[in-house]
């Protein structure tokens, strides 16, 4: 089987993803690419992520082609694909339909640096202008969005992050789920107050150091 274990990894975290209540029923989707193969695996479309299994994970090459797998990939293979074209580093990638991060997408805002948990995408989450889900418009407008960030917000849609491996992409997608959170309620109580730039590249530079290495 090719791609055997991104595969497993894609069932692994879209069960997580729904347990982690950043979507619901089959939305959203997730992809791993492998770049000494040219291959990525990506969730299918429309089935459910608790009877997923990894032979239901099909896996196409850069142009989208199905290389192995019967099922039909993701509605958004588009922006998958190129999100990978735009970044040399991005190695997986995450959508969801989380509640507040969606919120904000509805609201049309980007999501400043109201808490320093924002770092996980950069200095804010940008927000890529509308357009209709699953179609080559939205694919651009991502890659044109996303920029240096983590994390971007699809307007009317969700949010979609990026990072160099599945459990990255997810952990992006959870603090961002957060922040967002925090700044709906801080909204609905009075004025944020954000974090001043100099400090988020300090919180930055720190990120680049936290947590277990090697």
């Amino acid at each position: 089987m090719l791609l055997q274990n991104e595969r497993s990894e894609i069932v692994r975290f879209g069960r997580k993803m729904l347990a982690a209540r950043l979507t619901s029923g089959t939305g959203g989707n997730l992809s791993i690419f492998d770049r000494n193969e040219g291959l990525v695996a990506i969730s299918p479309s429309g089935i459910e992520y608790e009877d997923m299994t990894p032979d239901d994970v099909p896996v196409v090459d850069g142009a989208g082609k199905l290389v192995e797998g019967t099922r039909k990939p993701s509605s958004e293979l588009g922006f998958h694909l190129a999100l990978y074209r735009q970044r040399p580093d991005i190695r997986a990638v995450v959508h969801t339909h989380s509640v507040y991060a969606t919120t904000m997408a509805c609201l049309h805002w980007e999501i400043p640096a109201v808490h320093y948990l924002v770092a996980f995408s950069g200095q804010k989450v940008p927000l890529a202008p509308y357009a209709t889900f699953g179609s080559e418009e939205l694919a651009a407008r991502v890659a044109e969005t996303i920029g240096g960030y983590n994390a971007v917000l699809l307007a009317n849609h969700g949010l979609v992050t990026v990072g160099p491996n599945l459990a990255t992409a997810f952990a992006v997608a959870e603090e961002i789920e957060l922040v967002a959170q925090i700044y709906y309620q801080a909204k609905c109580i009075g004025t944020p107050v954000i974090v001043p730039e100099g400090e988020m590249d300090r919180v930055i530079g720190k990120f680049a150091t936290y947590g277990q290495k090697g």
